[in-house]
């Protein structure tokens, strides 16, 4: 089966087919390309997709630690490498395939043309060969015939008795001439159709199967090289699918570490204030006024019976001096405890509570709808912290637990850079004794001044962390304390104010704490404003309430959504804001409740 013998005289037909075999090359060669575009376009979309999603983290802190964050940032990171596996199959697809089917397409043009080009120099030798034979035949058959008539023309002269015998010889000699060419064009004649034959028979059996078992054998390796080139297509792919299948497999893996237990612990880990629950509320008796006796009727001294006052508990400025001629305290109406009533005995043995309160007083105090402002030595406190700047270098904003975490924290960062440094001291101590046993090597003087530097910065780091030991030692301290008060509330069934603001909150200032409800022997009314001089706190900046607040619970204040209040005390960690409205009404809001907005200078009551 070959070309040159069964397709001797199809010459343009095979030129056409081979044409049209480096067309269909060049056509999977584009296809080839167009899916090596697909597949960086993919790869590309990918990693935009990974980098979207991707945590953009500026500082260790905001690092996920919840397992199905880490999962899912695992399985981005799985993703990426996916992505760069579809970078390597369009890598391998345009060296393999598309590059090599480019340089073959461009060695069978150059290849088919030069094949081509010998056919038709082949064909047309052999037409030049042919015009010669057909030259040369038609010249003989003209001198043929001039040879006949001049044949034709002797014989009528020599026939003719009235020619000359000259006309008759010169006729013969034209007729002599004649012949003596035609048989000389006859020899050409005959040389040259052997001559064309010869070519012939060597252009359709030798020149022209070559040519064609030339293009035939092109053509099969065209068609070779489109095998070679689909299976390469394929195997393109082929070599990443075990990696693709470790970038899966490792996707499965992340979400098999998904653990709801260790992101719960998390939370508390996170969120956990340290804090102790609120305690039981105490019982409230608004019947004081039907049970007391005629004597209790007066506006007298209390009765004394079982009612120790306590030194310690005092309210604002008022301590223990006369009402009338003191000065009053700030309003309060803080819930009756237990420790406000007494009970004392008849002399039939019925028992009846005794108050501690003298009934014009308490009812005065019902009328009042001002809630209380408490006053303490914090409120100084906080404007000093205020003026001076916030002192958050303790994480004093923080609630107790967070606290010690993020001083704990801290610690261990200082030791790191202390082992560091000490690292660094030891490196430059070695350094300087080589210098000073071999003096080429160096100066050892020129290291003094590292290593001086490194001391004190050794001895800044010491300092550092004994600070925050020691603010960490206040913390541990703080709240066992705090957790040991709790427990003998509890038993006690006390509600102890002071070290914990409304709703259970948290105080660091120590002046603040009061052990019971105020008593009652620092009195006070509406009637003495003229001897107030405990002036309201001025506001620190403004804040805006994001959600209602009923304010039901004694010392809040309530306050709608989109209300503007003043702030006077920031939240020291309890969750709770100090504010104040336009009217002059105070209490505490809870801090994610509202909005804050904090001003350099701060603005009068």
């Amino acid at each position: 089966m070959s070309w040159g013998a069964e397709l001797w005289d199809q010459f343009d037909n095979l030129d056409k087919h081979t044409q049209w075999g480096i067309d269909f090359l060049e056509r999977y060669a584009k296809f080839v390309k167009e899916r090596i575009e697909i597949e960086q376009n993919y790869a590309k979309q990918l990693r935009n997709l990974v980098k979207k999603y991707c945590p953009k983290r500026s500082s260790k802190d905001e690092e996920p630690r919840f397992t199905s964050c880490l999962a899912f940032f695992n399985i981005l990171n799985e993703l990426n490498d996916y992505a760069g596996q579809r970078e390597v199959v369009a890598e391998e697809m345009g060296h393999r395939v598309y590059g090599e089917l480019m340089r073959y397409s461009h060695d069978l043009k150059t290849e088919r043309k030069m094949h081509l080009q010998e056919g038709r120099k082949a064909q047309q030798y052999l037409d030049m060969c042919w015009k010669q034979m057909d030259n040369s035949k038609k010249k003989f058959e003209r001198e043929c015939r001039e040879a006949e008539k001049a044949q034709q023309s002797y014989e009528r002269l020599d026939n003719d008795t009235n020619a000359t015998k000259a006309d008759v010889e010169k006729a013969k000699q034209q007729l002599n001439l004649r012949t003596h060419m035609a048989d000389e064009n006859k020899n050409e004649y005959a040389a040259q159709l052997q001559n064309f034959n010869g070519e012939q028979h060597k252009h359709y059996h030798i020149v022209i199967p070559q040519i064609y078992k030339h293009l035939q054998e092109m053509d099969e390796r065209r068609t070779i090289k489109l095998s070679e080139c689909y299976k390469g297509f394929a195997d393109s792919e082929r070599k990443v699918i075990p990696i693709i299948s470790k970038c899966l497999e490792g996707m499965i893996l992340a979400a098999k570490s998904v653990d709801e237990r260790r992101d719960s612990q998390i939370v508390i880990d996170s969120f956990k204030s340290g804090f102790e629950p609120p305690g039981d509320f105490p019982f409230e008796d608004y019947s004081q006024h039907i049970y007391r006796t005629v004597s209790d009727g007066t506006i007298s001294t209390p009765k004394q019976e079982g009612m120790k006052i306590d030194p310690k508990t005092t309210v604002g400025k008022a301590k223990g001096k006369l009402w009338l001629f003191g000065k009053k305290p700030k309003p309060q109406s803080p819930p009756l405890t237990p420790t406000s009533l007494y009970t004392s005995t008849s002399p039939n043995g019925s028992q009846y509570p005794i108050f501690s309160i003298e009934p014009v007083h308490y009812c005065m105090s019902d009328i009042k709808t001002g809630k209380p402002r408490i006053p303490s030595f914090r409120s100084l406190k906080r404007g000093w912290s205020v003026k001076m700047g916030p002192a958050l270098e303790d994480f004093s904003h923080l609630p107790p637990e967070q606290r010690r975490k993020k001083l704990q924290q801290r610690i261990d960062e200082l030791n790191r850079e202390l082992q560091k440094e000490t690292d660094q001291k030891d490196a430059l101590i070695k350094m300087k004794d080589v210098y000073e046993k071999n003096p080429q090597m160096g100066d050892p003087g020129s290291l003094q001044p590292k290593l001086a530097e490194t001391m004190s910065n050794m001895d800044r780091l010491r300092m550092e962390i004994h600070k925050n030991e020691a603010w960490l030692s206040e913390v541990e301290g703080k709240v066992a304390a705090r957790g040991d008060r709790r427990h003998s509330s509890d038993i006690n069934h006390l509600v102890t104010q002071g070290r914990e603001s409304p709703e259970g909150s948290y105080t660091d200032d120590a002046n603040q704490e009061v052990r019971g409800p105020p008593q009652q022997h620092a009195h006070h009314n509406e009637f003495d404003d003229e001897f107030e001089d405990d002036d309201p706190l001025p506001a620190i900046g403004h804040c805006k309430a994001i959600y209602p607040f009923d304010g039901h619970n004694e010392g809040t204040l309530a306050m709608k959504e989109g209300e503007v209040l003043y702030v006077i005390e920031e939240d020291k960690g309890d969750g709770w804001t100090r504010a104040r409205r336009q009217n002059g009404e105070e209490g505490y809001v809870p801090t994610s409740y509202i909005d804050v907005t904090l001003e350099k200078n701060s603005k009068g009551s």
